[in-house]
């Protein structure tokens, strides 16, 4: 019982982890790269999926490194 609460735990916390992420931007063979600082990797993808769409409309794309 307790390696199962203990992997559980950990994958938990490691999901909830907040560092700082890069979103590099692409537009017109132009590549960018902004950080979002300490935000968890959902918060990033939300942020970087923000910059993909601005970024699109000019013929760009943005992912998340």
């Amino acid at each position: 019982f307790f390696i199962p609460a203990l992997a559980a735990l950990f994958i938990v916390g490691m999901t909830s982890c907040k560092k700082d992420w890069d979103c590099t931007c692409t537009i017109g063979g132009v590549s960018t790269t902004s950080t979002i600082p300490d935000v968890n990797k959902s918060d990033a993808e939300d942020a970087c999926n923000a910059l993909n769409t601005a970024a699109s409309i000019g013929g760009g794309s943005c992912s998340l490194d």
